[in-house]
């Protein structure tokens, strides 16, 4: 099956009775246009993104009929957490992370990556306070994009000056 979009997502369009066959990927492959995959219920997809910048998100729906729909699921891996406590310090761990070309997620009022020791060391020993947690890594902060917001939802951008505000207070 060729997937050319995504026909929306289950935060804004509930499947209510639809038997939901879930496509879990890694979260490094939401970002890759082209690729082949297999669902949990068996449907081999083949997703083709022609415009730049389309991704998979958590939830993205990819086909629906009236009995079933495919929906994907970004799958939890170890993660490197940091729950800065002020702007100051948002800034930096943002700014090193970003500095050492390693991917960058901002969920609720944390910093994550992908766990790895060694960057998990550098920031022990810098003074921060990281740990090792599951997690989705759903928000991946893209710095080569200019803040937007889609449709019902709150921009990265948005979202950071938040989390800031509410820790400097």
């Amino acid at each position: 099956m060729l997937i050319k979009e995504i026909l929306g997502n289950t935060a804004q369009q509930p499947l209510d009775k639809l038997k939901v066959d879930l496509l879990e990927i890694e979260w490094y492959e939401s970002t890759k246009r082209i690729q082949r995959k297999t669902s949990n219920g068996g449907t081999e997809l083949s997703i083709k993104f022609l415009k730049e910048g389309q991704r998979l998100r958590d939830g993205d729906i990819l086909y629906q009929d009236n009995d079933t729909a495919i929906v994907v699921y970004i799958k939890p891996c170890e993660a490197l957490v940091i729950k800065p406590t002020t702007m100051l310090q948002m800034g930096t761990v943002c700014y090193e992370i970003g500095n050492k070309h390693m991917p960058l997620f901002i969920q609720e009022d944390k910093v994550m990556m992908p766990f790895e020791m060694p960057m998990f060391r550098w920031l022990e020993a810098a003074g921060y306070q990281p740990t090792k947690e599951e997690h989705q890594l759903l928000n991946l902060l893209k710095s080569n994009v200019e803040p937007h917001g889609h449709a019902g939802s709150t921009s990265l951008f948005s979202k950071i000056i938040n989390i800031a505000s509410k820790n400097d207070q």
